[in-house]
């Protein structure tokens, strides 16, 4: 069956263990946590250096059957010190992570290439894949961006991480992955959205505050999955300002009834 995770950007003002609750009520088998603050982002619960929480983390895990498919979001900047990131690199592997999400947001590019290849050997030196996302306002901001500095780079183990959403609002197509080689792509973002692309400085807000849950828009998600080996492992990323009133354990309930509602037309119709 296809793995299906609760990205933490979904209900972000979850603590982990709630992260994790949440995701299980909901029919998720996974979860993806954020365990480092991204720029001009809401600070999230430190994990590395708290073995308390660590420890419930863990029994959580145990005690529902949920996992953590990926651990993020690092956004590698000018002022990135790869090296600190270590303990919440190394943190993530403790807890089962099997991946590290990452994005390039530096105009400076051999600074880009150079931070980027280090992040990925200690990304593989703590046992995770690097999975490197482009997002249309940052400086890697496509698919093709994205591939070239994986070419650049040629690191032990990184993939490419595809956002529906992002994937469209760079202007980029399901037909663009054929392009590519499979093993990449290890899962994949999904949410949905208008078929209208907002102006270019309402990408952010878009992609933080209003996107819709899976089948409830115009992207050609049916296509977006077709598009990747069958079964590829989904994280449902579907931040929803509309639903801010409402308690994060009912957003994830609304989140997965709609995912499963749509992967279940999906390969039902294939």
């Amino acid at each position: 069956m296809r793995r299906v995770s609760l990205a933490h950007l979904t209900v972000l003002e979850a603590d982990p263990v709630g992260l994790i609750d949440a995701g299980k009520a909901a029919g998720f088998s996974a979860i993806g946590l954020r365990v480092v603050d991204p720029p001009a982002a809401d600070p999230i619960i430190q994990v590395d250096g708290n073995p308390d929480l660590q420890r419930r983390i863990k029994r959580s895990l145990r005690d529902t059957g949920m996992e953590i498919l990926d651990i993020e979001a690092v956004w590698l900047g000018p002022e990135t010190n790869v090296q600190r990131l270590r303990p919440a690199l190394e943190v993530g592997t403790e807890l089962g992570a099997k991946y590290v999400l990452t994005v390039g947001f530096d105009e400076t590019h051999q600074r880009l290439v150079e931070n980027f290849g280090a992040f990925c050997a200690l990304a593989h030196d703590c046992g995770l894949r690097t999975m490197l996302e482009f997002i249309p306002f940052a400086s890697v901001s496509n698919l093709k961006a994205a591939h070239d500095l994986l070419q650049t780079v040629r690191p032990a183990n990184a993939g490419l991480l595809v956002d529906a959403l992002h994937l469209s609002r760079s202007g980029g197509h399901p037909r663009d992955i054929a392009a590519y080689d499979p093993s990449l792509f290890s899962y994949v973002h999904l949410c949905d959205a208008p078929a209208a692309i907002p102006s270019a400085d309402g990408l952010r807000a878009e992609g933080r505050n209003h996107r819709l849950y899976p089948g409830e828009g115009e992207l050609w998600l049916d296509a977006f999955l077709d598009a990747f080996p069958p079964g590829t492992p989904v994280g449902v990323e579907a931040p929803n300002a509309a639903y801010a009133g409402v308690p994060f354990m009912e957003r994830a309930r609304l989140a997965g009834a709609a995912t499963f509602e749509f992967l279940k037309r999906h390969d039902q119709a294939r």
